[in-house]
């Protein structure tokens, strides 16, 4: 799971051009939207595409997406449950 957690942190500041960012300075508990990283809408969907592209994940509706989409931590939790890559 913690490898899953180092790659899920890499291809997020990757896939949102995260500039200056390490995997080191995202806490994998911490909110990925509002307080947190502070994503918008529009990475949300860059997730989303993330999620079907690497894991062979789609998701069903957006109420889902504001689950998985809690924490680095929550989404590995999901992705190690439900992919298909």
């Amino acid at each position: 799971m913690e490898q899953l957690i180092e790659e899920l942190k890499k291809e997020i500041i990757e896939v949102l051009n995260l500039e200056g960012m390490t995997p080191a300075d995202i806490d994998e508990n911490a909110p990925l939207f509002g307080e947190g990283l502070g994503l918008d809408s529009i990475d949300a969907l860059e997730l989303i595409v993330l999620m079907e592209k690497n894991y062979g994940i789609k998701l069903q509706n957006a109420n889902e997406g504001k689950e998985i989409f809690k924490s680095v931590k929550v989404m590995a939790e999901y992705i190690n449950t439900h992919r298909t890559k």
